[in-house]
């Protein structure tokens, strides 16, 4: 070493054991222990319990509020939220000693202390020190370089969880030419480690020369391994500015925090934001070698809401109050329903399916393991204009967990789940899709009728079973999808035809719309008096002007206070059908069947729209979220009546669409057919203007049942169109 060069130099002058570092850690480590040791809560001492309890069952962790350490050692908890890449180990540490005091406290044996303290520190393993915090959260996107090895607390949506793996925590090497032995530990995250490539051992009879370079090789037996968990979390919709692609992150999880959320589990991460260089970052592939990639380290994990159980939601004993009297309120059910898109005139049925959608009803577990689903399914077809999108956009808002699609830009696999492979250990994994990140929520599919056959065919398990099934790259699992489907559709022709039967308007197969509960036809009827309430409504909202009526343009409950009643309706109540109304039910069930072969018998075809024990199961399901709307446990004939009559005012009516004008169109094209077999004997022929002007101009025919006419004709081989349609040959019988 040469001290000509300009800098400063230094050498410590204590002796090895007064090294100033080693003392600031070994104060902070008896901070950290007097801490587990001596917090209490009114006479309680929690941590030092619950580290009791943790390993007397052999579950080596100990979960710290940080608001506990905050109170009893502000500075520490500062130091902590600071550097936490450095204190928690020691705060681990700390916790080892005293679950060692623990179990020595009840060991009774003739050895030494010391010998007793040894074994107890070779068998007993690291405590993972999980922190658990209610500091404000930071979105993925505000993750910045000045956050690099700072404690965060991001919230969001998990998208990916790939499978356990075993990460060494610590590498026993042995070199291959004097076999010495050399312990290196390894980072937590995904830090790599450093292997020596000289060998340092003494002098001596197994050593007579020097070792060459890279002579280490990894003892697998003699290593120590954690389990670790790659995660990948993404921003909440709603946490996503419009026009912007939401962000994610990777999360790196080990220990007891593996296997703690699976794709679409809405949680909060406390972790360390950290940065890792990716292996591929050379100049092959172009990235700066400077560049690093960022992680975060996961330390806490906080599932905002597990569907399974229902003590996770927390309500305030004010707010359970208040929406205990809300629930009394006589008028609760038209309040509720108006205040859901208060800007938008009319659609009262809708608003009240709505309603019903947002509550649902009751899932059932029978004995012999089948689930029967209690989300409700609403489909509204209609003309363009009559505010589908935006009643879909505001259920986007209202629902606590909410997730909006449209028809064209959404795939099979977007809809339901993708396998995707992971860059770095080549492995498949999934990740949800739209069903499956609304798992206990809404999906709102726009532009419905848009979306090609194969993709709409993937979500007809979700809506009816509500698991998706994947088969694909290895990969055979069964995902949840426990949600309601909220779908908006144009007719096949762009408008609503009334002279065409609901088959010919609808352009859906069966079996997806019986998975509807309700199907609404939103027709743009031109009724002069109607035509001027919108205006007015219309008019007065973009002059920000209150409408004649307040309750109709701003509504009696706000948006937030709904959105919460609607979680505590879901977690508190599940209704079940009294005798007398099912009773009811199944009696007024009979008789929509038999008016449904009714209108098939004459109209001469099978209805589009079938009417099958679905639907009675969807009338179930109506009456109890009603009765879950006012927190009652048991859904009344009342909720029944009310349930019958929005299935008849929604699906009943879409099946009798135009029935009485169908039916003189029929009569009026069987007359058509007789005369026109009157009017051409076999090998005659005629030009269709000419038809027009004997059948429309001349008997009053209308151009749409001679048309229809002439199109049976054809298919029966009665006629055949000539010169590009414009003459007609009567060709047999």
């Amino acid at each position: 070493m040469s001290f000509d060069i300009g800098r400063v130099f230094s050498a410590t002058v204590l002796a090895p054991s007064e090294d100033p570092n080693e003392h600031a850690r070994k104060d902070t480590e008896d901070s950290f222990r007097d801490f587990i040791l001596e917090f209490r809560i009114d006479s309680e001492f929690i941590y030092r319990e619950q580290l009791r309890e943790n390993i007397l069952v052999k579950r080596y962790c100990l979960s710290v509020e940080l608001a506990h350490l905050i109170s009893y050692n502000e500075e520490l908890a500062h130091r902590l939220t600071n550097d936490p890449a450095d204190l928690l180990p020691i705060f681990e540490d700390a916790a080892r000693e005293v679950g060692i005091r623990i179990l020595f406290s009840g060991r009774h044996s003739e050895k030494s202390i010391q010998d007793i303290e040894d074994g107890l520190r070779r068998e007993m393993p690291y405590c993972q020190v999980i922190l658990q915090s209610n500091a404000n959260p930071l979105a993925i996107r505000d993750l910045d370089s000045t956050k690099v090895s700072k404690l965060v607390r991001i919230p969001g949506i998990v998208i990916g969880a790939s499978t356990l793996s075993s990460r060494a925590s610590m590498l026993k090497l042995r070199c291959k030419f004097c076999h010495h032995i050399r312990i290196v530990y390894v980072g937590a995250g995904f830090s790599g480690v450093h292997i020596p490539r000289q060998c340092e051992a003494p002098p001596g009879p197994t050593r007579e020369k020097q070792c060459k370079s890279d002579p280490f090789e990894i003892v697998h037996d003699g290593c120590q391994f954690v389990d670790q968990q790659v995660l990948k979390l993404q921003e909440a919709p709603d946490m996503v500015p419009v026009g912007e692609v939401p962000r994610h992150i990777v999360l790196s999880a080990d220990r007891y925090l593996t296997n703690q959320v699976v794709p679409g589990s809405r949680c909060t991460v406390v972790g360390i934001y950290s940065i890792y260089q990716s292996k591929h970052a050379n100049k092959s592939t172009g990235k700066a070698v400077a560049i690093r990639n960022p992680y975060v380290r996961v330390v806490g994990l906080q599932i905002d809401q597990d569907h399974n159980s229902k003590s996770t939601l927390s309500f305030t004993e004010e707010e359970e109050e208040e929406f205990i009297q809300l629930s009394r309120h006589p008028r609760l059910y038209e309040i509720f329903a108006n205040s859901i898109a208060p800007s938008i005139y009319g659609n009262n049925d809708i608003k009240k399916a709505i309603t019903c959608l947002l509550m649902g009803g009751s899932k059932k577990i029978l004995p012999d393991g089948m689930r029967l689903r209690g989300d409700i399914n609403v489909l509204l077809l209609g003309d363009p204009g009559t505010a589908k999108s935006q009643l879909l956009k505001f259920v986007e808002k209202i629902a606590p967990i909410a997730i909006y699609t449209s028809g064209k830009g959404s795939s099979a696999a977007g809809l339901t789940a993708s396998v995707q492979r992971d860059s770095a250990t080549r492995d498949f994994y999934l990740e949800g899709g739209a069903m499956v990140l609304a798992d206990g929520g809404v999906v709102c599919i726009d532009e419905f009728d848009k979306m090609r056959d194969e993709d709409r065919v993937a979500i007809h398990e979700a809506m009816e079973q509500q698991t998706i099934s994947i088969a694909k790259a290895g990969i055979t699992t069964i995902l949840n999808s426990r949600t309601s489907v909220l779908a908006a559709a144009n007719p096949i022709f762009g408008r609503y035809d009334d002279m065409k039967t609901p088959g010919e308007n609808i352009d859906f197969q069966t079996t997806i719309l019986s998975r509807f509960d309700m199907i609404f036809i939103v027709k743009d009827d031109h009724n002069e008096s109607r035509d001027q309430s919108i205006a007015k409504h219309v008019i007065n909202i973009h002059m920000n002007q209150q409408a004649v009526s307040t309750e109709e343009v701003s509504g009696e409950i706000p948006v937030e206070k709904m959105r919460r009643y609607i979680s505590y309706c879901r977690a508190k109540c599940a209704p079940r059908l009294s005798p007398e109304a099912a009773e009811k039910l199944s009696s007024h069930f009979v008789g929509i069947r038999k008016q449904m072969m009714q209108v098939e018998q004459d109209s001469n075809e099978r209805s589009s729209i079938p009417i099958t024990v679905r639907q009675l199961e969807a009338i179930i399901r109506i009456s109890e979220s009603l009765a879950k709307l006012q927190l009652s446990s048991v859904a009344r004939e009342e909720h029944v009546d009310e349930a019958i009559r929005l299935f008849l005012a929604s699906t009943m009516d879409a099946v009798g669409q135009g029935a009485g004008s169908r039916q003189e169109l029929v009569q009026e094209v069987t007359k058509i057919e007789g005369e026109l077999k009157r009017r051409l004997p076999i090998g005659w022929s005629t030009s269709y203007q000419t038809l027009v002007r004997e059948f429309v101009n001349g008997k009053g025919y209308s151009q749409h049942a001679l048309d229809k006419a002439l199109m049976i004709a054809e298919r029966r081989d009665t006629i055949q169109f000539r010169h590009q349609r414009s003459s007609i040959y009567r060709s047999g019988v």
